[in-house]
């Protein structure tokens, strides 16, 4: 039987794939990986653990302190702002972790290499999103090629939702009945629950909701439990 080890962030993308990958591959064949990375929103851990508890998934933390020691992203050091649009420099946006998705896709697949596992997923998309590089399709199958070649090992890297919009990202979490787990999902870059509503993270998910035409579970609970 085929197993799957799905790369949990503990936002609403990975999310959707961890539901997927459950529809795909069934339960008790599907694992999860979350990296501590220095992330400046420890909250993300926390969703992450809820989120394969309530799915009933093996749950992994590795730790990965790299990225916080390098700096200079707004997801890492607290000393930067997160700032909306691209930097005049890089053309990427304050938030690019330059490598993390090459990076945690790397330990992910040995991981999966100790485990015998033969399917990693990840919930990377090129359609709606902030301009990461290592977020295209083209880079995808560059590192599973040579993950394949580097560890001489049968492994397939899939991205569910490379081509998707935000709004189809979250029609496809309705049809896996994936958003009562969206509740407890995290995306705000500002690291605040309710969520901000007001930082790119905030906006684009908001976005997508709006035009699929579905309440944001996450916000919804928030409502609900307001005075």
């Amino acid at each position: 039987m085929d197993t799957a080890l799905v790369v949990l962030s503990g936002g609403q993308d990975s999310t959707t794939c961890l539901y997927w990958a459950l529809r795909r591959f069934g339960t008790g064949n599907v694992a999860a990986v979350t990296f501590d990375y220095g992330q400046r929103h420890r909250i993300e851990l926390a969703c992450a653990a809820r989120v394969a508890m309530q799915a009933g998934v093996p749950h992994t933390v590795l730790p990965i302190n790299t990225f916080a020691a390098l700096g200079g992203s707004a997801l890492t050091d607290l000393d930067i702002t997160v700032q909306p649009g691209m930097n005049a420099g890089t053309q990427l946006p304050n938030t690019f972790v330059p490598g993390r998705n090459l990076i945690f896709l790397t330990f992910a697949a040995a991981l999966a290499y100790q485990r015998a596992i033969h399917h990693v997923v990840t919930g990377v998309a090129q359609t709606d999103y902030s301009g990461y590089p290592d977020c295209r399709q083209a880079t995808l199958q560059a590192l599973e090629q040579a993950l394949q070649l580097g560890m001489d090992y049968d492994l397939t890297l899939h991205t569910p939702l490379m081509f998707k919009s935000k709004a189809e990202t979250v029609l496809m979490a309705r049809d896996l009945g994936a958003l009562p787990a969206l509740a407890d999902t995290h995306t705000c870059y500002q690291g605040q629950r309710p969520p901000c509503g007001e930082c790119p993270a905030c906006v684009l998910r908001a976005k997508g909701f709006a035009e699929a035409g579905i309440p944001d579970p996450l916000v919804e609970r928030f409502r609900e439990h307001s005075p």
